[in-house]
């Protein structure tokens, strides 16, 4: 039978997409430079945000379309669509965010995510087994399968290409066309022939009305949830502030540097001491894209131990080094880095400021991504002072 669309209703389909879409990539490009710690839940977050956009934008398209027959939605494969979504996405956010930026990672998280959303589409249609019988198109099926994954690979191949980035809105558009790209495709090759006779309802079933407003309901409030929660408040201290081992943690946080106006309270402290000439000329071996290559020591912000190895934190990602922390603390020994924490190091040329954290401290870098050092309690002193002497050679 020919399908009709409501205009409204596919225009939010494709709105909650891109919503999920936009808070997964957001919270997915933290991933990798995140502390150990924090890198699962913040997974666990990107992949339910885009898992929930997949699912709202899938069954707001079905109630888009006006079949004439009534449709009821089994609870159980409805729910088991969502889950199998999260696990297949959440894989493919892994790949891309772990893995060694290799031809294989591109390739496989992009299939990953394609896969995803054709699970989540095919899955959910078993939902409507009771009300109608559905007749699929092979072709058409193959059809939106190859353009989930090929628009499912630029979204991705954009959003994490550091050099060619474009507005993380961009990629987010993508990626929900994508979704209902592969959606409205597949709809077009599915053919639907009412029941020859009523069959007895065989599990719980749920309106279209009320489906469409849980639906509706539910995208949005876990995309606005995940985004208040993952997503890093960008007001800052504008000095750096006054680390003492001996004051609480809920106590008042001074200055390191007196500040005389409201202009001198905003300054960053990012200007590079003088460094040694052959500074530029020494390097720490690295992996980048699955190749082996090198990173100069004035391209290194910070160092972060991991087992055996480290992962060394340019500016924008973490690359692997096959070295030890011990190893690397004594490469760098004599340029301007310090060993705050027994599994970190940072370099004191990309600090820009220092703040309390409990009863140690972080430090806050310059870098284009956001990211932050823990300091220990027994380094908050030798710390304040390396900056502060490095802020007074600034202003002399």
């Amino acid at each position: 039978m020919q399908l009709s669309y409501e205009p409204s209703l596919v225009a939010l389909s494709l709105l909650i997409a891109i919503q999920g879409s936009y808070v997964a990539l957001l919270i997915a490009l933290r991933i990798r430079s995140a502390q150990a710690r924090s890198r699962r839940l913040l997974l666990a977050g990107a992949a339910i945000s885009l898992a929930v956009g997949i699912w709202g934008m899938h069954f707001l398209g079905m109630l888009a379309a006006r079949l004439p027959l009534p449709v009821n939605y089994l609870v159980l494969p409805t729910l088991v669509s969502f889950l199998i979504c999260v696990l297949v996405v959440g894989f493919a956010l892994a790949a891309i965010s772990f893995w060694p930026r290799s031809a294989l990672t591109l390739a496989t998280a992009p299939v990953a995510m394609g896969s995803g959303i054709v699970t989540m589409h095919y899955t959910g249609m078993w939902a409507l087994h009771a009300s109608t019988r559905m007749v699929h198109d092979p072709p058409i099926v193959a059809l939106s399968v190859l353009i989930s994954i090929v628009t499912s690979a630029l979204a991705l191949w954009l959003t994490f290409d550091e050099a060619r980035r474009p507005s993380l809105f961009v990629s987010a558009s993508l990626l929900g066309l994508a979704i209902s790209g592969m959606h409205f495709t597949a709809m077009a090759g599915t053919s639907f022939y009412p029941l020859s006779m009523s069959e007895p309802e065989s599990a719980l079933s749920v309106s279209p009305d009320l489906l469409a407003i849980i639906v509706t309901v539910v995208a949005f409030a876990v995309s606005g949830g995940f985004l208040l929660t993952f997503v890093p408040e960008h007001s800052e201290p504008t000095a750096l502030e006054n680390l003492s081992e001996d004051s609480p943690a809920t106590s008042e946080v001074r200055p390191v540097i007196s500040i005389t106006a409201q202009a001198e309270a905003e300054i960053v402290l990012s200007k590079p001491l003088p460094s040694r000439p052959s500074l530029a000329a020494q390097s720490l071996p690295i992996e980048r894209d699955g190749f082996k290559t090198a990173l100069s020591f004035e391209h290194v912000f910070a160092v972060r131990a991991d087992a055996h190895y480290t992962f060394i934190f340019d500016g924008k990602e973490d690359l692997f080094c096959p070295l030890g922390i011990g190893e690397v603390e004594e490469l760098l020994a004599g340029a301007h880095f310090l060993r705050v924490h027994r599994s970190h190091i940072v370099n004191l040329q990309r600090i820009k400021l220092v703040r309390k954290s409990g009863d140690s401290a972080v430090a806050e870098l310059t870098s284009p991504l956001p990211k932050t050092v823990p300091v220990s309690r027994t380094k908050i002193h030798e710390l304040r002072a390396l900056v502060s002497e490095r802020s007074s050679a600034e202003t002399a």
